[in-house]
């Protein structure tokens, strides 16, 4: 029966290994069966879409239903319908209101990637749905693929129902979003054309600190209220950082080399650095470079609280503050920030605007602690010294420090030491802040949002201030730019990352002057 086999065909995409065990199942189920036309098949469809299963549960319930029908010697699909509603109950644990809409306002529907249509099974149910006057919401389990949101608003058109948004819940997938979509600012931003550019000249180093902890959090409830059959088959590759790196490639067609640095506040400053050496060593001629966080969620705020590293403040004026004596810890916030680097002749070969230069890149470890900077700064010092150093400049012609300035008591204390021992009597000349002070802590974001905020100064001839800095400390005796905004014409801007486990990153800018 063609409708039989447009059915299986539907459940078993991408699944090619299994297909015909699949098939075979069914046949020996319905082979004595009379009255069976395609709304039964869609109807199946409809129930095996909602329970949502991986393979090996899915194959369980086959054979299960396949057992009941034998052993009962049942022949009339409705019975067979029921039947399949109870397997699916025993597997997942499910109640009856697993299947019962009546006293449900709103429905999402949760679609593979095969897509949906007003004559689909799926279709057909958001219809009704919608006709008994029920807000029908769509989703999809499988966006990371090219051009998957552009189809995913295809299928909602098609079925007359609107895509389920950001602000119904928290997004799984919101540390991948962020990075893609601030991808997506920077390259139209460069202009680059990826139909002029060779692929394969063009990478990505989008890192991630932490990677998605509202996969982790969601799928042990899962776990420990459902059982191991009920997880997600994509969990993994929602959870695991490189998937930023990954869907930047795949959503901009990028085939170079693609990367994913994972040190903790200092991913995104490693990973821009890290693009700018790609380019060096002439494996690329681009490179889209940044880094994402999203660890905004009750284990990742809970984490970090009892690490003591949080802010103990309840006055949002002096939450975070960085350098400040009465700093207590830091704020956390979440975002993407994402540049695109290219080799100098071929921006200007295709007419770029060049916002600025990276000259200088340092790396270090401490070696000493795995939260904690090495109390004498010297890790953070040599990083920042042979970022100055790559640049051929003096440290005397660094004039601005955009700091790692977490406002907690260690990292503001010993990246000061690091600076004054980088800069000697120089660094108490210098302009110092943090844009913590602004954002928050965006963890494995932070240095690519802070390499931007230089670019900008650079530009505007403008350090920002490091808000809500009020009471000086002793041992932080440096120049914050507590007092407002200062107009000052810098060449060069030096920004620091250091992440836990100690990781530290330094990368030097230039004002680009053409």
């Amino acid at each position: 029966m063609s409708e039989k086999k447009g059915f299986f065909k539907r459940l078993a995409q991408g699944l090619s290994k299994t297909r015909d065990n699949i098939a075979s199942s069914f046949d020996s189920i319905f082979s004595g069966f009379s009255g069976i036309d395609e709304d039964f098949y869609e109807e199946l469809e409809e129930i095996l879409i909602m329970s949502d299963m991986g393979i090996d549960t899915t194959m369980n319930i086959i054979e299960d239903l396949k057992k009941k029908v034998k052993e009962n010697k049942i022949k009339e699909p409705e019975e067979c319908r029921q039947l399949l509603i109870d397997s699916i109950k025993d597997q997942m644990r499910l109640d009856d209101s697993a299947y019962d809409f009546i006293d449900k306002k709103s429905v999402v529907l949760v679609i593979g990637v095969n897509g949906v249509g007003k004559t689909t099974s799926v279709g057909k149910l958001a219809a009704s749905l919608k006709g008994q006057g029920k807000k029908v919401l769509l989703a999809a389990a499988d966006t990371f693929r090219a051009g998957a949101i552009e189809q995913l608003k295809e299928w909602s058109n098609r079925a007359g129902v609107d895509i389920i948004s950001q602000a119904e819940g928290a997004d799984p997938a919101a540390v991948v979003y962020d990075a893609v979509a601030a991808a997506k600012e920077a390259i139209e931003q460069s202009g680059l054309d990826m139909t002029k550019e060779d692929p394969f000249r063009v990478g990505c180093s989008v890192g991630s600190g932490i990677g998605s902890m509202q996969v982790v959090e969601k799928s042990c409830e899962i776990l420990n209220t459902k059982g191991p059959g009920r997880l997600n088959p994509l969990m993994i590759p929602l959870l695991i950082s490189n998937m930023a790196s990954g869907n930047v490639s795949i959503q901009f067609g990028l085939r170079g080399k693609n990367i994913n640095v994972v040190t903790a506040c200092a991913t995104g400053t490693h990973s821009i650095g890290e693009a700018y050496r790609t380019i060096q060593c002439s494996d690329a001629d681009v490179m889209v470079a940044g880094g994402t966080e999203a660890a905004i969620t009750p284990t990742g705020f809970g984490g970090f609280a009892a690490l003591t590293a949080l802010t103990s403040s309840t006055d949002p004026e002096r939450c975070s503050i960085p350098f400040d004596k009465e700093r207590s810890g830091f704020v956390m916030g979440e975002g993407a920030g994402v540049v695109v680097l290219e080799e100098l002749q071929h921006a200007k070969a295709r007419g770029a605007k060049i916002l600025g230069e990276v000259v200088g890149y340092g790396a270090t470890g401490d070696a000493y602690h795995i939260t904690s900077p090495a109390e004498d700064g010297s890790g953070a010092a040599k990083a920042m010294e042979w970022a100055v150093k790559e640049a051929g400049i003096s440290t005397d012609d660094v004039w601005y420090v955009n700091a790692h300035g977490t406002s907690t008591h260690h990292n503001d204390l010993f990246e000061t030491i690091a600076i004054k021992k980088t800069f000697g009597e120089h660094a108490k000349e210098m302009k110092i802040n943090s844009t913590k002070s602004i954002t928050g802590h965006l963890l494995g974001a932070a240095g690519a949002v802070e390499v931007i905020t230089c670019v900008k100064e650079l530009q505007e001839g403008l350090i920002h201030q490091t808000v809500g800095y009020k009471v000086p400390d002793e041992q932080c005796d440096l120049d914050y730019v507590g007092n407002g905004n200062v107009k000052m014409d810098i060449k060069y801007a030096l920004t620091n990352s250091l992440g836990f486990g100690g990781h530290n990153a330094s990368l030097l800018i230039k004002k680009y002057e053409d």
